[in-house]
């Protein structure tokens, strides 16, 4: 006989986020999911009440994945803080930011989600912050450049405007090295 597979929470929450990323909470649909895994819906209802549970796991799983295993990701290779600040906001933007800026829209209209997203936006903070101390010792300088450099993570993909010629990218870039104190030979 052979055992029967079941379609695991996370495949379900994993599902949920990338409909999140792509259409808000409102395209987090447990009919349209089911679609997407090719399973039916009938084993979602074997791992979560309703689709507010699923909602709820998939800001725990949001909320884990942008802040502890970030952390530790960027820790466990090491390097200074430079190098640091530079891979968590690579790896936000590879792995994290569709979906961070799905949310961030969602709070804009859910008070416990915007919540969720302060304390998360929180622990981003004085993880750069703790960072950014290793390079600079005024605490003044300190704070704005953790403003301007989560600012620019954030709000770079809100703007439209042209760069005379550069890639956005490329001002990108420059951006950092100016932010982290570096020189333009850097």
């Amino acid at each position: 006989m052979v055992a029967e597979t079941r379609t695991p929470p996370s495949a379900w929450i994993d599902a949920g986020l990338l409909a999140l990323a792509a259409g808000g909470p409102e395209s987090v649909r447990v009919e349209a999911l089911a679609k997407t895994l090719r399973v039916t819906k009938g084993g979602f209802y074997g791992h979560f009440a309703d689709r507010g549970a699923l909602l709820e796991e998939m800001l725990v799983t949001w909320e884990r994945r942008s802040t502890e295993l970030l952390f530790e990701s960027v820790e466990r290779e090491g390097g200074d803080a430079r190098a640091k600040i530079r891979r968590a906001g690579m790896l936000v933007t590879d792995r994290l930011l569709p979906i961070d800026l799905a949310i961030r829209d969602w709070a804009r209209r859910d008070q416990v989600v915007a919540e969720r997203l302060r304390r998360v936006d929180n622990q981003r903070m004085d993880y750069l912050r703790s960072l950014m101390r290793e390079i600079f010792a005024d605490e003044d300088e300190v704070e704005a450049r953790c403003l301007l450099a989560f600012s620019l993570l954030i709000g770079k993909h809100f703007m439209a405007a042209d760069h005379g010629g550069r890639t956005r990218d490329e001002v990108t870039a420059f951006a950092g090295k100016l932010l982290l104190g570096e020189t333009a030979g850097s």
